[in-house]
């Protein structure tokens, strides 16, 4: 990713990935979520809601930084962008689909599980890179064998990270933040405890060792 600093890396050390079903909770959850402290937030293109929630956050929640994730192609990039995404996020990355996201202006974050791909996006000027799913593809020893050959590369971990495991990665030199849903309960989304959230959010917000 190559963006303007601040990184989105650097905004917290955590961005919450919110999968949304109800446009109507997007704007009071990314309100409690930026102020417990977390204003990077990432709505995942995985309902029919997404989109609504994006450009809601994005009209009427000015101090949040609203990105949009599982972005999977062209297609996803422009409508991501035209609904107010600030920046991108995919789970991995094609040729065809590191060009939109670069054509795009907007700040992204591709995926990558393994050394190849790294070096492939090194190779690219790209730098920052999402690490995914972290916990299937080798967690904190694999990030900490990365750091020494491949210092160049910074990474937000995303896949099965709870606040337990988070200041682990978190003390990684080449972890800028972790992505996380623990501090949106399903349960707590769907009661509208938004009160909650910002408690859950603000708890997350200090984790950084």
């Amino acid at each position: 990713m190559t963006s303007p600093s601040p990184s989105v890396l650097d905004l917290a050390p955590v961005i919450p990935v919110v999968v949304i079903d109800d446009a109507a909770h997007a704007v009071p959850m990314a309100r409690a979520l930026v102020a417990g402290g977390l204003p990077a937030i990432e709505v995942t293109l995985r309902t029919p809601a997404a989109l609504d929630a994006i450009r809601a956050i994005a009209e009427e929640v000015p101090e949040a930084v609203v990105g949009v994730g599982t972005v999977l192609t062209p297609e996803h990039v422009e409508a991501s962008v035209a609904a107010g995404a600030r920046f991108l996020v995919s789970p991995g990355w094609t040729e065809r689909l590191l060009g939109a996201m670069r054509a795009s202006g907007v700040p992204f974050l591709p995926g990558v599980s393994t050394t190849s791909e790294v070096v492939a996006l090194l190779e690219r000027g790209v730098t920052e890179m999402k690490f995914f799913p972290a916990e299937a593809a080798g967690g904190t020893a694999y990030l900490r064998s990365l750091a020494s050959p491949l210092p160049q590369a910074r990474f937000c971990p995303t896949g099965g990270i709870d606040a337990s495991r988070a200041p682990g990665y978190l003390a990684l030199p080449n972890v800028g933040c972790v992505g996380g849903t623990w501090m949106l309960p399903s349960d707590v989304v769907a009661a509208g405890d938004w009160r909650r959230v910002e408690e859950l959010a603000r708890e997350a917000a200090t984790l950084r060792p």
